[in-house]
């Protein structure tokens, strides 16, 4: 049985807008200057490098949640700063607790927030798996 190239694209199409569709949605904002010294112990520049990121109760599940790799992806504005998104999709590393008050689900380095969005947005809508 012969499978032709449109088929197989039709179906890697739809795959990829699964994985898209069942990314959850939360509010990220990006903290400056660095995490270091993190909630998550032994983690530091030298072994975390600057793609990381603070996660809020919703997401730390009582510290299991570092060294948690996060794919990151702008979705939207969480305010009225006009077209913030960037293209593309990051890779973070959960290295620190965000402990109330936490303006944002996602507390990204400011060397990640960059790479998705516009850092005069302050803050944005994220799609993350």
């Amino acid at each position: 049985m012969e499978v032709k190239l449109p088929v197989l694209v039709m179906l890697a199409m739809a795959l990829s807008l699964f994985s898209i569709a069942s990314a959850a949605q939360v509010l990220a904002v990006y903290h400056d200057p660095q995490y270091y010294p993190a909630a998550c112990a032994g983690f530091n520049m030298q072994n975390s490098g600057v793609m990381i990121a603070g996660v809020r109760d919703e997401l730390w599940d009582n510290g299991r949640a570092c060294g948690r790799m996060l794919t990151v992806r702008c979705a939207k504005p969480a305010n009225l700063y006009p077209h913030p998104c960037k293209t593309g999709v990051i890779k973070v590393k959960v290295v620190d607790y965000c402990r109330q008050p936490c303006n944002g689900v996602i507390n990204l380095s400011r060397d990640a927030f960059e790479k998705i969005a516009i850092l005069d947005a302050g803050k944005v809508w994220v799609d993350y798996s």
